[in-house]
Order: structure tokens, then C-alpha cells, then sequence
């Protein structure tokens, strides 16, 4: 049986390499899952995360040529719930900025947030981040804020 790019099959360790797990899965096939691909943290050292005989889920991410199968045990877990620490890292932004952005978005108009588990591919982030750029460019010409491309000093 071929195992099918994307989806997700019960495995069992049986091998650990300074690089990867090996994992024979449910449908007797062996993949590969690189120590990248084992954990949503970084991974120094694969014996602190799986050791061999365990049961583990693995998402095939891909079969080459020579019907090696690249496997991933983060991809196959569900995603973590955002946290608090991550904001936390954001740099800080001066204060005229933040007075600025809060005067000239309050009458932005609001779309609803959608939630969803499953994760965005590349293209879908970047429309919409497109799309969020777009609507901010639009607002600001609106205010009026809008720099016109002059420096200062220069505009006399």
C-alpha cells in the first residue's frame, strides 16, 4: 500500500539516528522523519523526544523517486494554542506611532476573525496580508496622514 502525501497513519519507532527516527507505519511502509520534524521546539538531541519501540502519529510529507517516505511528527500533532509569550517578543512601538495607528484605524471598518485549527499555506497568508495592507493604505490616504514621498528639509 503507498502511503498518500498529507495524510496522517500511527507508527512505530524503530530506529533513532543522530539525524532523524526511523518510523514503520501502520501500513508496513518505513518512513523517515528528520529531527526537524520532530517537535514544534528546537531538538538538540532526538533521545529526549522519542525513543525507539514508541507510538507515535507521523504526516507524510513526501515520497521521492526511490519511494523514500519524508515523514513529520509536528505536523501530524495538533497545532499549539497561541500564547501570551509570543507577544510578548514583539518589539516595542513608540508612542506617536501608537497614537497615530489608534486614530487613524478607529474607523477602519471591522471584519470578524476567523478561528481555525488548520493551518494557512504560504499563498493564503500572503493574500491576506495583502488584502490587511491594502485596506491600512486606503484609511491612511483617507486621514490624510498619507506621507507624500518628500524628506524633510526638502519640500521648500
Amino acid at each position: 500500500m503507498q502511503s498518500l502525501i498529507g495524510e496522517i497513519y500511527e507508527g512505530k519507532v524503530t530506529g533513532l539516528t543522530s539525524f532523524g527516527a526511523f518510523v514503520k507505519m501502520a501500513n508496513g511502509e518505513t518512513g523517515m522523519v528528520h529531527i526537524s520534524e520532530v517537535a514544534a521546539t528546537y531538538v538538540k538531541d532526538i533521545n529526549e523526544f522519542l525513543t525507539e519501540g514508541q507510538d507515535v502519529k507521523v504526516k507524510v510529507l513526501a515520497v521521492n523517486e526511490n519511494n523514500k517516505i519524508s515523514l513529520s511528527i509536528k505536523q501530524a500533532a495538533p497545532a499549539p494554542a497561541p500564547s501570551n509569550e509570543n507577544q510578548s517578543r514583539r518589539p516595542a512601538q513608540s508612542s506617536n506611532y501608537q497614537k497615530n495607528n489608534n486614530r487613524n484605524y478607529q474607523n477602519a471598518p471591522q471584519k470578524p476573525q476567523q478561528q481555525t485549527n488548520a493551518p494557512m499555506s504560504f499563498e493564503d497568508m500572503m493574500a491576506k496580508f495583502k488584502q490587511e495592507s491594502d485596506e491600512k493604505i486606503s484609511v491612511l490616504k483617507k486621514s490624510g496622514d498619507f506621507k507624500t514621498g518628500t524628506r524633510r528639509g526638502y519640500n521648500k
